[in-house]
């Protein structure tokens, strides 16, 4: 394979499991089928779950500048969906604005989303909204590291529906809506690890593997996953670090994990890669306790390719507080989100980034509503005050005021052959375990970009 070519296909497996492997552990591959039929939501009009009038007329006053005219707020969604071919967020996009713009838009002035197509190797490029967008909403792209200073050197603020590289998690100008999973400075999922090693299956703390795709992108994020699980009393014993493209042949990597004793393990991958070698396990007839399939794997595809492993092996996915989608018909918001996809976007699936993105939209409105002279400082700072945002009940509460802050809320879900499940995991807060323990990461992990970094200053923010 010639050099461009594997590069081009390292990046490109990099995009795929990036979202499972982040801090903001969002997932590209999770889906649940909308209704067969449309149903119109019971709320207002402009209602989402418990937020009231996000969307309605009126007479939209105050300046023009980028992005707003006397009629409309045109906002960029940056996506990889040229690459990936997943459109997941300018799907969200659609839905939201569709809908939004029924009820009226912002203060009588109508959203347009204006999707920006990185086609993954061209965040910077992209950035192209600098130029002619009122703001960020919703966006999520792999490389996001690259393209974060060309956003604040040009001060455009952002209300992404995730974030993946080190550099872009935190970073200045961003109000950061969802409950996946913590702040750069802590280490993610402590409560989960709690429950699996201490609680669930307390004989497997001293048998820990981690299985990883090895790149520099991924070295940071399971440093910090090493440092979770040290924290809980859980011992690495074993750490497999494969290609980032993958392998053909599983089987010494499941031969290590048996020789070791290992007990439970922690994947960074696809899942296509998690099913491969689950499935050599399976056929080795080594039953592990449990494995951290990740947020990556949550959604129909992993239940498909998995197969009959999911008869035998205990799979686990911490959502860090996203209400679960197969449990919808509990959850007003996330039964509107769904109705709303099946009214704008029939056929189409809502999946875990589909919520963090409508939470995203959901953010930008509520915040851009309560600015009677519209500008992007206004926003942000109304988007930032917000100290147990829930966006209208589709996850455990967020505090923007403090966005470094650890983990508060996470809910755990087990893939089972009918398909996932919320696990046993002890809930005390409706769906959600709330009160984890905070664990700081220790020096040496790489800082998010701020506006001192561009050379910039709030002072410029208007």
């Amino acid at each position: 394979m010639r050099p461009q070519i594997r590069t081009i296909a390292a990046v490109a497996a990099i995009a795929l499991l990036a979202a499972g492997c982040s801090r903001s552990g969002s997932s590209i591959s999770s889906s649940t089928p909308a209704p067969a039929k449309s149903t119109t939501p019971t709320s207002a009009a402009g209602d989402f779950g418990s937020l009231k009038s996000v969307c309605h007329g009126g007479s939209a006053a105050g300046a023009t500048g980028q992005g707003i005219t006397p009629s409309q707020i045109t906002v960029g969604v940056l996506s990889d969906i040229g690459f990936t071919k997943i459109a997941d967020l300018p799907n969200a996009a659609k839905v939201f604005t569709s809908w939004c713009n029924a009820a009226g838009g912002i203060n009588g002035r109508k959203l347009v989303a204006d999707v920006h197509d990185t086609g993954l190797l061209n965040a910077v490029q992209a950035m192209t909204a600098c130029g002619k967008d009122f703001a960020l909403v919703g966006n999520s792209e792999a490389l996001d590291g690259l393209d974060v200073k060309a956003r604040l050197s040009c001060l455009m603020p952002e209300y992404p529906a995730q974030t993946v590289m080190a550099q872009d998690v935190n970073a200045s100008l961003q109000a950061y809506p969802s409950a996946i999973p913590s702040g750069h400075s802590y280490a993610p999922y402590i409560g989960y690890y709690t429950w699996l090693m201490k609680q669930a299956y307390p004989d497997s703390a001293k048998h820990v593997g981690i299985v990883y795709g090895q790149s520099p992108i991924t070295a940071p994020l399971v440093a910090a996953q090493k440092v979770s699980l040290a924290a809980d009393g859980g011992t690495l014993a074993y750490e497999g670090a494969f290609p980032i493209t993958g392998v053909t042949d599983w089987t010494p990597y499941a031969e290590a994990i048996k020789s070791k004793g290992i007990k439970g393990f922690v994947f960074y991958g696809t899942v296509q890669q998690l099913a491969a070698l689950e499935l050599v396990l399976t056929n080795m007839n080594y039953k592990l306790d449990w494995i951290d399939a990740n947020s990556n794997a949550y959604g129909l595809p992993f239940i498909q390719l998995a197969g009959k492993s999911l008869s035998f092996q205990h799979n686990y996915s911490a959502l860090g507080g996203i209400y679960p989608l197969e449990k919808a018909s509990s959850n007003p918001a996330t039964q509107q989100l769904i109705q709303l996809f099946a009214k704008y976007a029939p056929g189409q699936p809502v999946t875990l980034q589909v919520v963090q993105a409508m939470s995203a939209w959901l953010l930008f409105a509520t915040s851009a509503q309560a600015c009677s002279d519209l500008s992007r400082r206004c926003v942000y700072d109304q988007a930032i005050k917000r100290t147990a945002w829930t966006g209208g009940g589709l996850q455990a509460p967020v505090n923007l005021a403090q966005p470094d802050s650890p983990l508060n809320c996470f809910n755990i879900e087990e893939a089972t052959p009918g398909g996932w499940q919320p696990a046993p995991f002890g809930p005390n807060d409706g769906p959600y375990s709330c009160g984890s323990p905070a664990v700081r990461l220790p020096a040496g992990f790489p800082p998010p970009l701020t506006l001192r970094d561009v050379g910039k200053t709030m002072s410029e923010f208007k």
